[in-house]
């Protein structure tokens, strides 16, 4: 399969630290795996490497003593363990290992946050690096295409998204089957190893009103009621849904709860492929009546993996007004406010809301389209 060289392996040798562990988490598929077996290539010491998903991993690590382990890495100081977040007390494990030997380097992946998250956030306090991967984004596009081929390649892009195993497929029929087979078999399984669910089917459906609601407010209430379940139900579904890195959720801006929406939020898809596969409608531009949505949801996405790769402090938010004036996506960064328009037809372009302008003298306003939005995603 053809590889690409991912964002993150500029700087991944600069993570592996004596006695500190580097996580790399992201979603199933988006090659956590094929990445690490490029950066262990380079690697010249000898190492040991487990995969969490096997039980005799799981048998071997669950015997928690110094002596154990000193004994599983023998004279090697650096341990690889992919997919750890399957292994029950992880975080506890990985703990003992980097207290207890000396000068230890331990690279753990994990394909969703809830049980490493859970696992490794108080036992690792201080001792993790973590590091997320997403499906290919256009700044390592960048690395492999001019702009016209860029240019070229963005309807695909809106309507199949950047998962790397789709680069190995010819044709549209064929990529299109992988996104339905990628979401019927990894995104299903992950979703059903949450060991709390009893109803996955729901989850699906709640995947697909979401995928028809992009841009806009989500009234958990009302999803609900079309679900058949509870709003903490909805709630709970939907934070599982941002842990294994499907969802992201976008909270309202506000500083005048008198005018300004405040306690609401909008979901987007870190892919538009998944997004488009789980609604079965995989068709081009000139067949679908949302372009917009489209757009609004591969620009967030693809912002979303430059501000992580980039290391950004920022905050994301949307903003709009009780007199439905809005902003698609509002940045808080560096003590300055940054405001984005979201438009497929360049000819569409506005100025900023009225009220935006009242409220926020000091703030930016840009609107991205199809014409200036490789400033906005890539460098």
């Amino acid at each position: 399969m053809k590889y690409l060289e991912r964002t993150i392996e500029e700087d991944f040798q600069q993570y592996l630290l004596p006695n500190k562990v580097l996580v790399l988490m992201g979603a199933r598929r988006v090659g956590k795996t094929e990445l690490l077996k490029t950066q262990l290539s380079k690697i010249k010491e000898p190492y040991i490497f487990l995969n969490g998903e096997d039980s005799s991993t799981v048998s071997v690590l669950s015997n928690r003593t110094v002596s154990n382990y000193k004994r599983l890495l023998g004279d090697k100081k650096l341990l690889v363990i992919d997919e750890a977040q399957t292994i029950p007390n992880i975080g506890k494990i990985l703990k003992l290992i980097v207290d207890e030997i000396e000068d230890v380097r331990v690279i753990a992946t994990g394909s969703s946050v809830f049980d490493l998250e859970n696992e490794l956030g108080e036992p690792l306090t201080g001792r993790d690096i973590t590091v997320k991967l997403f499906p290919l984004s256009q700044m390592e596009f960048n690395k492999n295409e001019n702009l016209v081929e860029t240019k070229s390649r963005l309807e695909e892009r809106l309507i199949l998204g950047g998962y790397p195993e789709l680069l190995q497929y010819e044709g549209w029929d064929k990529k299109s089957k992988y996104l339905d087979r990628l979401v019927g078999s990894y995104l299903i399984r992950d979703i059903l190893s949450f060991e709390h669910l009893k109803k996955p089917d729901k989850i699906i459906s709640l995947l697909r009103l979401i995928a028809f609601q992009i841009g806009q407010e989500v009234s958990l209430s009302e999803l609900g009621k079309q679900l058949g379940i509870d709003k903490k139900t909805v709630e709970r579904y939907l934070d599982l849904l941002t842990k294994v890195f499907v969802l992201y959720k976008a909270n309202a801006y506000s500083k005048n709860p008198r005018k300004e929406i405040s306690k609401s939020s909008r979901w987007y898809f870190y892919d538009n492929g998944i997004r488009n596969a789980l609604i079965a409608n995989v068709n081009q531009l000139n067949l679908r009546n949302d372009q917009g949505q489209l757009w609004e949801n591969y620009v967030v996405s693809e912002r979303l993996k430059y501000q992580s790769y980039k290391g950004m402090l920022v905050n994301n938010y949307f903003w709009r007004t009780y007199a439905q004036q809005e902003v698609d996506w509002v940045e808080e960064r560096g003590g300055k406010l940054y405001g984005y328009e979201f438009k497929w037809n360049p000819k569409k372009v506005k100025g900023a809301p009225s009220s935006w302008k009242k409220l926020y003298p000091d703030a930016e306003f840009i609107t991205i389209h199809p014409d200036n939005y490789l400033d906005f995603i890539s460098d």
